[in-house]
């Protein structure tokens, strides 16, 4: 079970720190994205901060189950709350979207199934 836990972990903190990099150099990809969901791109690297607290946050809870598990749950929330708007939207290309949310979900699962739960 370490190994799933490591490794859906780290797949997530590597996706969050390209999601980053996107956002902060406001990317053709992001600028893309943002202009069909009708986001202001002031808003691009706001959402890279929150993601790299998500991805710092995945790190710290190998040493700390208890802030792995906030910080999964939060990178969820984050990636629910970019398919609504995808929808809201009507755009289609929501894959990278489901990417993350599959690795935040995956990162929690097996972070819970690994440590217990956690309260």
């Amino acid at each position: 079970m370490l190994a799933a836990y490591l490794t859906c972990t780290c797949l997530a903190v590597l996706a969050c720190g390209y999601a980053v990099y996107l956002n902060v150099t406001k990317a053709g990809l992001i600028v893309d994205t943002s202009r069909r969901l009708g986001l202001p791109l002031s808003m691009t690297v706001p959402c890279g901060i929150l993601l790299g607290s998500a991805g710092a946050g995945l790190l710290a809870g190998l040493a700390a189950p208890v802030l792995g598990t906030a910080a999964a749950s939060g990178l969820i929330a984050y990636f629910v709350i970019a398919l609504a708007a995808h929808l809201r939207a009507r755009d289609r290309q929501v894959a990278w979207a489901l990417t993350f949310l599959t690795l935040g979900a995956a990162a929690l699962a097996t972070g819970l199934a690994y440590h217990g739960p956690i309260g």
